[in-house]
């Protein structure tokens, strides 16, 4: 039998050869394509007015192209694969950490000081505001501005810095569409809605909104894992992203 094929859907300030990791986990289970979003690596730019639509339909012409009916969403990427998940035909969905604010369960406030920080060109500021605004850590302002000016020297850290602005768009489309948990009861994708045990706990509570009106979606924590678990290629995310597609067809069987 070959393999399900699934499509990753990256998060923000980021690109998508952070997923190979996972990508090799998965190797011989399930076939992974990877594509970075627009405004980033070889992508091409936002258009103007950018808004999650557009990532919906680039994720349209990324399925069309590989035949694929499986998506995994990371952060803002989670966003987009639920919104897809509306209007296409899609058989599994799978989001860790998805940045979707849904009955006010996704921290919204700390975004109009980030943009002020962005439109002043100030990137250690908008960062630390954005890490504190996320709850990734607890340390005062003045610190995580410390911290994330020696994070901005490493090359991960440049990338995320020059990626900030764009970022920036995508935070404020999380607020944007802004809703309650029923504008999601639509989606029939079989759904498996996944959260750090060290992530801010409104995955949890998000999830748990989601999955009480969607007609078929289970939630997982996994243990031990932050934010960035679908970029570290260890077993305990690939595991459970394998497992819940290779149940899929058994699942359908039965009903």
């Amino acid at each position: 039998m070959e393999p399900m094929e699934l499509v990753v859907v990256h998060g923000g300030a980021i690109t998508a050869k952070y997923y190979q990791p996972l990508a090799r986990r998965l190797a011989g289970r399930v076939k992974v394509h990877l594509y970075d979003r627009r405004g980033r690596a070889d992508a091409g730019p936002r258009a103007p007015g950018y808004t999650v639509d557009d990532e919906v339909a680039d994720l349209a012409a990324v399925l069309e192209r590989t035949g694929a009916r499986n998506v995994l969403g990371h952060s803002y990427g989670g966003l987009v694969v639920l919104r897809a998940a509306l209007e296409l035909p899609l058989d599994n969905i799978v989001v860790y950490d998805g940045a979707v604010n849904v009955d006010g369960t996704f921290p919204v406030d700390f975004i109009p000081r980030m943009r002020a920080y962005i439109d002043a060109g100030d990137i250690p500021r908008a960062l630390a505001v954005m890490s504190g605004g996320l709850q990734l850590n607890s340390l005062s302002f003045g610190l995580r501005v410390a911290v994330t000016r020696l994070f901005l020297k490493t090359p991960v850290g440049r990338m995320m810095g020059e990626l900030l602005p764009g970022t920036m768009l995508e935070t404020e489309e999380v607020a944007a569409t802004a809703g309650p948990a029923s504008e999601y009861a639509g989606i029939t994708a079989r759904t498996l809605l996944a959260a750090g045990g060290r992530s801010g706990k409104y995955y949890r509570a998000m999830n748990a909104k989601l999955a009480a009106v969607m007609p078929d979606a289970r939630t997982a924590v996994v243990r031990g894992a932050s934010h960035n678990e679908p970029c570290l290629g260890r077993p305990r995310f690939a595991d459970l992203v394998a497992d819940f597609l290779a149940r899929a067809p058994e699942e359908a069987r039965a009903q």
